[in-house]
């Protein structure tokens, strides 16, 4: 699977990628799009129809078209769903560092007053619900990308700005916490975080030294001494557990849990429950019913 530099690799014309706020309308039609992702700039996703799934070091993300999120610059890894009914359709606006810094400086004296009132934290992802301002934001940006086949520097900023402005007075906390830059995934508790963030997800164990920006070699080395135990055995032991434990206290059906712990389909489900407790996951159900009859 290969890596995806945004904006560069999905930007075809040069002018397109130029400047310190990007705009950029995605479509797709058909199959499922996966993908290994590094976010050069912070960037707000505005999906307008379709689902998307996002994966960082310390949460997985369902993204649908009732909201619109902004994204820390980093990795991630990005599954899109795509309906047979309907194309899957995105704004994303890419956006720097000092891009961000020059709107806090315009509206420094709001700004100001604001933080001495409120107790902010620092985080790299946000979400909003859209509302009719949104709905119609995002109508005014197809328009424009209807009307020109490249915004102009001066409309990008007063488009990006337009959007902040509305988003600082309505969500004030949410948007002064929005801590932009790369995610530095070095230390131990990062690891950490992201390892168990995504423990019923199904991703590659390359994914996850991926999200945590270190190399396949690294991630297994300072996994097996965080946890003393291989990365597979570690994995297979909390999804056993998290299983035995909808199954016996929640009385959930194993046709209906195997998505819940991380597997694509029933039957890799039940032939790994088997290999791991020597009966299927049906068998294991009864046997714990009957004991408690």
């Amino acid at each position: 699977m290969r890596v995806i530099n945004l904006p560069q690799d999905i930007l075809s014309d040069k002018k397109m990628k130029s400047g310190s706020v990007i705009f950029h309308h995605f479509a797709a039609s058909v199959g499922s799009l996966n993908g290994m992702s590094v976010l050069h700039q912070n960037t707000i996703s505005l999906v307008i129809s379709g689902e998307k799934t996002m994966h960082f070091s310390d949460r997985v993300v369902h993204i649908h078209d009732d909201e619109f999120h902004f994204l820390s610059a980093g990795n991630c890894l990005a599954s899109v769903k795509l309906s047979k009914k309907k194309l899957f359709k995105s704004i994303l606006i890419f956006f720097d560092n000092k891009t961000l810094a020059d709107f806090y400086l315009k509206y420094e004296a709001d700004i100001t007053k604001i933080r001495s009132k409120l107790k902010l934290t620092s985080e790299p992802y946000l979400s909003f619900k859209k509302d009719d301002f949104i709905l119609n934001y995002i109508g005014s940006l197809e328009l424009l990308f209807k009307s020109t086949p490249i915004i102009s520097e001066e409309m990008k900023k007063i488009k990006f700005e337009e959007l902040m402005v509305y988003l600082f007075q309505k969500y004030p906390q949410k948007i002064l916490s929005f801590y932009p830059g790369e995610h530095k995934q070095s230390d131990d508790f990062e690891i950490r975080k992201a390892v168990e963030a995504n423990i019923v997800s199904n991703i590659s164990i390359k994914e996850l030294a991926f999200l945590c920006n270190i190399s396949l070699s690294t991630f297994k080395r300072r996994f097996a001494r965080i946890y003393g135990i291989s990365v597979n055995k570690w994995f297979l032991q909390k999804r056993m557990e998290m299983a035995k434990n909808l199954l016996k206290h929640h009385h959930e059906k194993p046709s209906e849990i195997y998505h819940k712990v991380g597997y694509e389909n029933h039957s890799s489900f039940s032939q790994t429950f088997k290999q791991t407790f020597g009966i299927t996951p049906t068998e294991f159900q009864a046997r714990e019913l009957n004991h408690h009859l």
